[in-house]
């Protein structure tokens, strides 16, 4: 707490610097802090200690007991034995069924055809050594209005994972704005679940002062006058900045910006 409370009074002698509206300033730090706050919980992202693809039929894991896989479908039977149960994967609109022995939670995920066991521990030494997140100092400069060029339909982007695996996602279209005089455009997808548009891109500070892969941001659909906010200042890390076992997604070519975005957050600190 002392990290955040230091990190808002930095900010905001910056943003007097800047001459940035105090009140932007506070809506970033109060996003920075529940940004830490999500990462950090007990189920967060940095508990993730495990993913185990599951062949057919049987499949073991230690602690848990069998998981089996036919059809689509994974049943468990605990390590005590019992019933088989059919788990939820993490596509299914309930959620995934959530299985828990001590610190450690078990849920599993579907990624096109193939299904896994993720595992996460409340006691990973990724979270119980937890760095703390880095940030660009908040500068309004990089929250542009972004104006919104429907695809009609929307069409089926490719998305490739990390791990190689390529998802067909849905764009609604083209989001433009403007810097230095020039237009550029991003294309955000649609994800299971959520209300906002999820961008991923890379800039040309990927790989130094932020993380390699890709960043990522999220934007509110269009209002009725077609346009959005874009705001970098809310760009963060994916996962697998935090972890090997997460499964992110990478920025289609046409989302990769030829400028710095000097915006949101760095590069961790510690090792995936």
């Amino acid at each position: 707490m002392r990290r955040i409370a230091l990190f808002g009074l930095i900010a905001l002698i910056c943003c007097q610097q800047r001459h940035e509206d105090p009140a932007y300033v506070q809506e970033i730090v109060k996003w920075q802090t529940n940004r830490a706050t999500r990462l950090k919980a007990e189920d967060g992202w940095l508990s993730l200690i495990g993913l185990q693809w599951l062949n057919p039929a049987e499949n073991k894991l230690e602690g848990f007991g069998t998981f089996t896989l036919n059809g689509g479908k994974v049943t468990y039977v605990p390590a005590a034995g019992g019933a088989p149960t059919e788990l939820r994967d993490d596509t299914d609109s309930n959620g995934p069924t959530v299985l828990q022995q001590g610190t450690k939670r078990v849920t599993v995920i579907k990624r096109n055809e193939k299904l896994g066991l993720r595992l996460k521990d409340a006691n990973s030494p990724a979270r119980t050594h937890f760095l703390g997140l880095d940030y660009f100092p908040v500068n309004s400069q990089w929250r542009f209005v972004a104006r919104f060029e429907p695809y009609n339909p929307p069409k089926k982007l490719p998305i490739t994972n990390v791990l190689g695996m390529v998802s067909e996602e849905t764009s609604p279209g083209l989001l433009a704005f403007d810097v230095d005089g020039k237009t550029y455009k991003v294309e955000p997808i649609l994800e299971q679940g959520e209300t906002d548009w999820f961008i991923i891109f890379k800039d040309a500070t990927s790989g130094k002062e932020t993380y390699g892969a890709a960043r990522y941001v999220y934007a509110a659909p269009p209002g009725p006058d077609g346009t959005t906010v874009l705001d970098f200042n809310k760009a963060y890390n994916p996962p697998c900045a935090f972890t090997p076992y997460a499964t992110c997604p990478l920025p289609p070519p046409q989302n990769k910006l030829p400028f710095r975005v000097e915006a949101g957050e760095k590069k961790y600190r510690g090792h995936a």
